[in-house]
């Protein structure tokens, strides 16, 4: 129950800031339950998302950006 509530707020708050149906997302985070409740968002709201971990170089980074 605690992980769809902070789902849904997250998915609203990516809403509020213009976040729609189909959209890219870049999320940059460490492993924790928040990033996966940011994942579960964007999916809620069918946004398109890439998960980029802080060991990625700047060259990965910009790769999997643009691929998304």
């Amino acid at each position: 129950r605690e992980l769809l509530d902070l789902t849904c707020r997250l998915a609203n708050t990516l809403k509020k800031y213009g976040i729609q149906k189909g959209d890219k997302v870049a999320i940059y985070m460490s492993v924790s339950p928040l990033s996966v409740a940011a994942m579960l968002a964007c999916a809620r709201i069918g946004a398109v998302h890439t998960v980029i971990f802080a060991g990625f170089s700047a060259e990965s980074l910009a790769g999997r950006i643009m691929d998304c």
